[in-house]
């Protein structure tokens, strides 16, 4: 049993220490000298169908760092007739936080050769929410999407309630444990005392 525990205790320290690896290059050249108008991939690329509109969204450069400017292009295009939107779409970001509210407008973009260019500048590494937002026919269309900026926090939320888990047990353990010790010390001298 106390080999199983301290088997447990290990793999929950192994899986809240896990660091992320990147890649540094695709097809052969190192994506850390491409900016945000190279021919790399996107960092993410999303389809999404929602309501008349089938949405495209893509994030620019590979991976996104603090001061180096970056771009999101969105397609929009009508389902039903394959038309692109034409309107105007907003832009707006938010930390990705729990009790965040505060939210800052990027930019306004029109059309483009059928697509909506922003470009951002983020000064601290971070999670993100950009929300991008156009209406069309009366109807509001808003896409959220995450975007990380710099690498990852080695702790997240789900990392902070493991070890936060992992604490109770341990105090739990011990606290049990000195109970039960003081029960058999006390077992041990009302036994003497009987004799």
């Amino acid at each position: 049993m106390r080999l199983y525990r301290s088997f447990v205790l290990l793999l929950l320290l192994c899986t809240v220490w896990c660091v992320p690896v990147y890649a540094h290059h695709v097809i052969g050249r190192p994506a850390y000298s491409w900016n945000e108008d190279s021919n790399t991939p996107p960092s993410m690329q999303v389809d999404i169908q929602m309501g008349d509109y089938f949405i495209t969204y893509m994030v620019f450069p590979a991976f996104p760092k603090p001061n180096e400017p970056g771009r999101i292009n969105l397609y929009a295009k009508r389902i039903d007739n394959d038309k692109p939107f034409q309107g105007k779409v907003s832009f707006t970001v938010r930390d990705d936080s729990w009790f965040n509210k505060r939210e800052e407008r990027i930019g306004v973009q029109t059309v483009d050769d059928n697509v909506f260019r922003q470009r951002f500048l983020f000064r601290q590494p971070g999670a993100y929410i950009i929300t991008a937002t156009f209406e069309d026919r009366g109807v509001p269309y808003i896409i959220d999407f995450p975007l990380q900026i710099g690498p990852p926090s080695r702790i997240g939320v789900i990392g902070a309630l493991v070890g936060i888990m992992v604490a109770v047990l341990i105090a739990v353990n011990v606290y049990r444990r000195r109970h039960l010790l003081g029960e058999k010390v006390r077992h041990a001298a009302h036994d003497r005392k009987k004799a």
